[in-house]
């Protein structure tokens, strides 16, 4: 019904940056939010920064200031601008949607990303 598909993970060294994309596909009229949430060895999935239709924000106090979260409502595209990136960011970040408030949610495949020198 629903796709998501990341891309933009990968390796890249402490104070380095990266830029997820995700990509939403199907039947959509419209996306009410997206976000990103990750997961690392051996914790449990957290949020990292979601947005609204409308264009709010939320984020993480582990990623405020680093992070920026953006979307593209024509192409139904969520972005994450990673900036200052540390090892303690490396995980396998989730692209989330839902569609309406209080809907299911749809979780992409997941990117991973490695921040080690």
């Amino acid at each position: 019904q629903v796709q998501l598909v990341e891309s933009g993970g990968g390796l890249v060294q402490p104070g380095g940056s990266l830029r997820l994309s995700c990509a939403a596909s199907g039947t959509i009229f419209s996306i009410y939010v997206m976000g990103w949430y990750r997961q690392a060895p051996g914790k449990q999935r957290e949020l990292v920064a979601t947005i609204t239709s409308g264009g709010s924000t939320n984020y993480a106090d582990s990623v405020k200031g680093r992070f920026t979260i953006s979307r593209d409502n024509p192409k139904n595209t969520v972005y994450l601008q990673m900036n200052s990136l540390k090892p303690e960011d490396t995980a396998v970040y989730y692209c989330n949607a839902h569609l309406v408030p209080g809907g299911r949610g749809y979780w992409g495949q997941g990117t991973q990303v490695t921040v080690s020198s």
